[in-house]
């Protein structure tokens, strides 16, 4: 399949996502709350529940829309015994905890109605010991008919008792999670019609849970065939942590998750581990690591509910943290792909890893927001969302200095072009700017916040001034 044979798409181009944590994002109904619920804003453990839930979601869309959200990804929904879903027991059930059908429904058709796009995830490496198939194996054990829906090495199975070998394969050897086998046609069905009853239902497509895992490509190739057919404009999406390339040839997947991209932002604005020529060489390989289509629906993040909150890792490499991040947030605001944000970071929530990760966001608590924060992710949300340079034209980095620590590029295409400056460092610097060779001449830049004109002569943007920390987003007059 060559790059003229497939596309991405169009919609996720223009995307800014957010993904939802449903159990910890808004409680709107405490009428499904577990009977264990504790206390919103409890600190999370791996066991705890808050009662967030899908009338929360639906309650608070107006808020996204506000912040420039048009599209979401729920981490999963379906029935399952903890907070997190991944244990999944019926994948055509929406937990109760969470609401019923026709809640999901409502969230659904409001979603749409103000132009929200939405993705959930798909688990389908493994399900929960509650799922009915490995249910009916813990009773019968040999003799049930399911036995081949696992990866079982021998009888009788362990489940629950941990001094034993659990004899059966798992997800990172957590019993709690029996692995699928996939190679089982009735399981394949099983999960596929899984695929197709989502689709059918009216979502936008799906994020895919560990699906290297599952170590057979046909099986992507199948699922993509089914969505496709009924939904060729559905994003599918992967949790791929390092390169996706074998699934990204226009025969499974749309785009992966971009965890190679947060691993860059980390590494040079949060931890500080890393000097701008070695970031910008770092992006620049990972601009031509996919094919343009894929790079330009890359499901581009700075954490997720698996990662520690980028403001805390900021925090923990030293001061200026906040501006350390908001240097990151512009920058995955202007870069190509899809950018994501984790509910929450946008007032600055904080958190370790997971569990810490997942706390509930502070709606009763705004004296606890980084307003600041908030206001700067929803100008540069809208600022993509107004120039179509940003989100469809081409990308060349420009400069990159390990000594200065300045990092800038630009975006462009036939109607404007950008150049945008990161000073990530407590220095203050001066610089004539180098341009790409690729952009169209031009004799000045203007700065779209303050209005401040800088000349172009012998191929630079002259006297870049740029304050510790700082920025500059320059438009090409």
């Amino acid at each position: 399949m060559t790059t003229s044979d497939w596309q991405t798409p169009e919609w996720v181009k223009h995307a800014v996502f957010y993904q939802i944590f449903p159990e910890r994002f808004a409680n709107g109904d405490r009428t499904n709350d577990p009977a264990n619920a504790q206390p919103w804003g409890t600190s999370p453990t791996l066991y705890n529940y808050m009662g967030g839930d899908l009338q929360g979601i639906i309650d608070k869309l107006d808020y996204l829309v506000d912040l420039g959200i048009n599209a979401l990804y729920l981490n999963p929904i379906f029935q399952a015994t903890t907070s997190h879903k991944y244990n999944t027991f019926d994948y055509f059930k929406i937990d109760p905890h969470f609401g019923t059908l026709e809640t999901f429904k409502t969230l659904l058709n409001e979603a749409h109605r103000r132009g929200i796009k939405v993705i959930l995830d798909a688990v389908f490496n493994h399900c929960g010991r509650g799922f009915f198939a490995f249910h009916d194996v813990i009773e019968n054990g040999v003799h049930s008919p399911y036995t081949n829906w696992f990866h079982i090495s021998r009888f009788p199975i362990h489940p629950y008792e941990s001094r034993y070998s659990a004899n059966y394969r798992t997800w990172w050897d957590f019993r709690e999670l029996p692995k699928f086998n996939t190679d089982n046609p009735a399981v394949r069905k099983y999960l596929l019609d899984v695929a197709r009853y989502w689709i059918e239902l009216g979502i936008d497509g799906w994020r895919l849970d560990v699906p290297n895992e599952i170590d057979d490509h046909n099986f992507w190739r199948e699922f993509r065939t089914i969505v496709k057919d009924i939904n060729p404009e559905a994003y599918i999406v992967g949790e791929i942590w390092t390169d996706g390339s074998a699934w990204l040839q226009g025969d499974q997947f749309d785009a992966v998750m971009n965890y190679l991209f947060r691993d860059l932002c980390t590494d040079f604005f949060a931890s500080y581990r890393m000097r701008a020529a070695d970031f910008a060489a770092g992006i620049d390989h990972l601009i031509v690591r996919y094919q343009p289509q894929v790079t330009y629906v890359q499901f581009n993040l700075l954490g997720s509910h698996d990662t520690a909150r980028f403001l805390s890792v900021a925090e923990e490499a030293g001061k200026w943290a906040l501006e350390r991040m908001k240097l990151a947030v512009l920058f995955k605001l202007i870069f190509p792909g899809a950018p994501c944000i984790y509910y929450g970071d946008e007032i600055g929530l904080h958190g370790g890893k997971d569990p810490d990760c997942r706390r509930c966001f502070p709606w009763d608590q705004p004296q606890t927001w980084q307003t600041d924060l908030q206001t700067w992710t929803k100008r540069w949300v809208k600022f993509r969302h107004e120039h179509n340079a940003l989100r469809t034209g081409h990308y060349a980095t420009l400069f990159a200095d390990n000594d200065m620590n300045i990092f800038a590029c630009a975006r462009w295409d036939t109607q404007s072009q950008f150049v945008i400056v990161l000073n990530n460092n407590e220095t203050p610097w001066t610089l004539d700017l180098p341009l790409h060779a690729q952009l169209p001449s031009v004799a000045h830049y203007r700065d779209v916040q303050t209005g401040e004109l800088y000349s172009v002569a012998e191929g630079k943007i002259r006297e870049v001034a740029l304050a510790p920390w700082k920025h500059l987003v320059l438009q090409a007059e």
